[in-house]
């Protein structure tokens, strides 16, 4: 477990850090991709509401 450690701490001196301007702009894109699949996950969710709801309305009809 100790070696797991230490092996960690060093890769983690190995990492770089993206500027400001780089990190903002993954922010942005991000933030796009996230309202993108919300959309999109509303879409499919209302289809499915919808057809489950004249599914179960013809039957009890």
């Amino acid at each position: 477990m100790l070696t797991y450690i230490k092996e960690s701490i060093e890769e983690l001196k190995n990492v770089a850090l993206p500027s400001k301007s780089e990190a903002s702009n993954l922010m942005v894109i991000v933030a796009v991709f996230s309202v993108l699949f919300a959309l999109a996950i509303w879409g499919v969710d209302s289809a499915f509401s919808s057809v489950i709801r004249l599914y179960f309305n013809n039957i009890l009809n």
